[in-house]
């Protein structure tokens, strides 16, 4: 699925208060629109084409709110979604901002335009999905192409269903629970049990994987599969604490579809910063649909801008150091002379990029988690995670030579915070994509990345099952999933003793990190509020400032008030 078109899926909006009350019964059918030579559902859902269209929105949708941030608002979403707020990040450009989630006690409340973010978008895209299972559902037998095409595009629409519904339960706790489209005003939404959520979520999935085709027989790439919906419901089953069903999810996942941990260097991987390996390539620009990598199980599809639909990943600007801004070398040069476009040198460099520092690794995720395998571990190497950055400016006596602010005298008035925090710090290279530059020369891409994303890969199923296996006392087969992650890595293998349930979130980190939303596996662990006050080093405010009650977020002080027809209680502490 190359091509997103931002068309057939933004019909359905639901309609303001007042108006449609106030007609009288005689106007309501001589108003009532018939769509024939505008959009609107009724016809743009009526042919498979049509359909296949709405099925693009889904993850059109999914793809801008979830993996692509377009606008100031989804900043924020973005990168709490990739670890601020948690134990391996904290938002470096300015420690003490109230954006970030710097702060927990400022940064939620109930008022705040970006906690209702993270409320209302999974909700548009339930609205979405909902309106296209009603459509597929009333569809005329006779417009279908194949046999079980409609159950196969109704089960995507469920599974992303399911996948808003996840994001909800985790965030908010009880949730409304909706399974047909919202036509008219609601005033009297109701907070329904995690329970009836879950229910739903099962219920979606477990069709999914009954109708969803195999891997390798999806329409397009990025379209869903049975095992990425297996995959997702594993996930569902552990946040329920339904460890064996987890563990049978996970490995119909790992041993039934030709999936495989990637172990051989693979595609056409351009070694920037070193002689590279198989971790590299995971990562490298054209290398996740490839045919060959056995371990992609989602692929969220991105173009560069030269293509219709195409778009953006602000990886390299999220997670990227602001190395550009430190101003000068120790002796008063320019630190960074850049690359020259149009005759102009940029002060930017197309192998970084133009980092902001949004996301500052933890402590935890710089060191902590490596000691034991600091020259082993490929995902420590160099090229993987840059440690080392150097000043570029051959008039500079200190051209080219490691950049050490301790270089610096005492009187050179620089700010330690921001050069460790904004200008330099270690950078995980797979969320860069050095020198594929596509847009924006003169500044090294602004951030942007165009490579495609993984939203599954099978190294997080071995962890989903390593962490049911703990849960479930068998720390022996927990300690064997997780040497599967860790033999690939060229890292010491771990012993039963040693497969705990912190092991499994440190290899998370090791693994994951930027790929997956750490909130998720933090809370249904029970974790969130032990690791935030002991591995986050937020220089401003050490260990965010989280409260015991800030595990669920407040519910969007609007639908409170909105809701006036029906109780829509507060959750507690806010």
């Amino acid at each position: 699925m190359k091509t997103y078109i931002n068309k057939g899926y933004t019909f359905f909006r639901t309609l303001l208060l007042g108006a449609v009350t106030l007609l009288s019964c005689d106007d309501v059918a001589f108003l009532e629109e018939k769509p024939k030579d505008f959009l609107a559902p009724e016809n743009a859902y009526a042919t498979v084409a049509g359909i296949k269209q709405g099925i693009t929105g889904l993850h059109y949708t999914a793809r801008y709110d979830w993996f692509s941030p377009g606008n100031d608002d989804l900043q924020d979403v973005y990168s709490i979604y990739k670890g601020l707020g948690t134990d391996i990040a904290f938002h470096g450009e300015d420690p003490g901002s109230t954006r970030f989630l710097c702060n927990y006690q400022t940064y939620l409340i109930p008022t705040s335009s970006y906690v209702t973010e993270y409320w209302k978008r999974p909700f548009i895209l339930i609205q979405k999905a909902n309106m296209l299972i009603q459509f597929i559902d009333e569809s005329d037998d006779a417009i279908w192409q194949k046999e079980g095409q409609k159950q196969q595009y109704k089960a995507e629409a469920e599974f992303f269903r399911a996948f808003a519904y996840r994001h909800l339960v985790s965030f908010f706790g009880d949730v409304p629970v909706l399974e047909e489209v919202v036509s008219s005003a609601k005033t009297d939404f109701v907070r329904d049990p995690v329970s009836k959520a879950y229910e739903l979520m099962e219920r979606d999935l477990n069709d999914a994987v009954q109708n969803l085709p195999d891997p390798g027989k999806e329409e397009d790439q990025g379209r869903i599969t049975k095992g990425a919906a297996l995959h997702l419901l594993t996930e569902v089953y552990l946040m329920q604490e339904k460890y064996n069903e987890a563990v049978a999810t996970a490995t119909q996942v790992i041993n039934n579809f030709g999936y495989a941990l990637m172990t051989q260097r693979f595609g056409s991987t351009v070694d920037v910063f070193g002689t590279g390996d198989v971790y590299l390539d995971l990562f490298a620009f054209g290398n996740q649909n490839l045919s060959e990598n056995k371990e992609a199980i989602w692929v969220v599809q991105f173009e560069p801008p030269t293509l219709t639909g195409g778009g953006n990943v602000r990886s390299g600007r999220a997670f990227g150091p602001a190395y550009f801004r430190m101003g000068n070398t120790p002796d008063g040069k320019v630190a960074f002379r850049g690359e020259l476009v149009n005759g102009v040198y940029t002060g930017l460099s197309d192998t970084l990029g133009r980092g902001v520092a949004w996301i500052h690794p933890s402590l935890l995720m710089t060191h902590t988690v490596w000691e034991n395998d600091w020259e082993n571990d490929i995902r420590n190497a160099p090229h993987n995670l840059k440690r080392d950055f150097y000043f570029d400016n051959p008039d500079s006596q200190y051209d080219k030579q490691k950049i050490d602010f301790d270089l610096y005298p005492a009187d050179a008035g620089r700010d330690r915070m921001r050069d460790t925090c904004q200008y330099i710090y270690p950078f995980f290279m797979k969320m860069a994509d050095p020198c594929n530059i596509f847009d924006n020369p003169a500044t090294s891409g602004h951030g942007n990345v165009y490579k495609d994303q993984y939203g599954m890969r099978l190294a997080e199923t071995y962890l989903y099952r390593a962490e049911a296996y703990v849960q479930l006392g068998r720390n022996d087969l927990a300690a064997a999933d997780i040497n599967k992650i860790r033999e690939r890595a060229n890292a010491k293998p771990i012993t039963a003793a040693e497969a705990n349930l912190d092991y499994v979130l440190d290899e998370r980190a090791r693994e994951l990190y930027g790929e997956t939303c750490r909130h998720f596996v933090l809370r249904r662990t029970g974790k969130l509020l032990e690791r935030v006050r002991k591995y986050n080093n937020n220089p401003r405010f050490p260990g965010l400032n989280i409260q015991d009650y800030n595990v669920l977020w407040p519910i969007p002080q609007t639908q409170i008030d909105l809701n006036i027809d029906a109780d829509f209680p507060q959750n507690p502490g806010y």
